[in-house]
């Protein structure tokens, strides 16, 4: 039995495939503008990002006693393609309100009211879940795990020769980038559980029951996911099982009543 949707309107009016396609268009170019404004903007500042970047380690070498310290590069393009990648990650980070927006723009007239309602807390929710697993990251597992590796320096005067730490600028960034991006996309797990519970695919109880696999799972994938010491896979997989557990929270929270699945049968 088919049913109409007079109450929960949707706020689109017909249009042509020409129109659509022209309305795409729009919002590409939006998008590619904001990107390539940010990216112009981030590669002149590029020095002073990846020296934020860098930070942490300089910390601990400055700890160290290491006023000396450097950072090499072993390729004449070395440094001019590591600016380029530190330009071309901070557009994305930087421009993706932009082309979230458009995307939402393009997107939103072609949903029910109460769909906007119920996919707007995971639009919202997601920007600031990656924050929150970058700067764990960056605050608290990359000065723990730099200190761990530096650890294994052997200073002048030991016995044996002395062993030193000479970072690649280009390894470095790769690292760093790895690692932020690890736990920013890890961070958006109560997103996907909350939405996948939100349209049926999976419900609360499913959650509670592979509880157990779940921690094992997020063990293994943080193994993956991050350098091979225990400080990194710690450090992503505690804050991820405690995140399944908001997750657990979010999907009981925004659960569909029984009388809302029956009003729409």
């Amino acid at each position: 039995m088919s049913t109409t949707r007079d109450d929960d309107p949707i706020d689109d009016k017909p249009m042509p495939l020409m129109d659509h396609l022209k309305e795409l268009r729009t919002r590409l170019l939006w998008s590619i503008g904001g990107f390539a404004a940010a990216f112009a903007i981030c590669y002149y500042f590029s020095p002073q990002i990846y020296a934020f970047l860098a930070q942490p380690l300089a910390d601990i070498l400055m700890k160290q006693g290491g006023g000396d310290r450097r950072m090499i590069f072993t390729a004449l393009y070395e440094a001019f393609f590591t600016y380029l990648k530190v330009a071309f990650f901070g557009a994305l980070f930087f421009s993706f309100p932009m082309w979230a927006t458009q995307l939402w723009l393009f997107v939103a007239p072609g949903l029910y009211r109460s769909e906007k309602r119920a996919i707007m807390p995971f639009l919202i929710a997601s920007p600031f879940l990656f924050l929150a697993g970058a700067a764990l990251a960056y605050y608290f597992i990359f000065p723990l795990a730099w200190q761990f590796f530096i650890s294994f320096e052997t200073p002048p005067g030991s016995q044996g020769i002395p062993v030193q730490l000479e970072a690649k600028v280009g390894e470095y960034l790769s690292l760093v980038m790895h690692m932020i991006l690890a736990f920013g996309v890890a961070f958006q797990l109560p997103v996907l559980l909350t939405l996948l519970c939100r349209v049926g695919i999976l419900n609360v109880e499913s959650l509670r029951k592979g509880r157990r696999y779940a921690i094992v799972a997020m063990f293994v994938a943080a193994a993956i996911l991050t350098p091979p010491d225990v400080i990194s896979q710690i450090g992503l997989a505690v804050p991820l099982i405690l995140l399944y557990e908001i997750s657990i929270l979010a999907a009981s929270w925004m659960a569909r009543k029984p009388a809302d699945e029956g009003s729409k049968s």
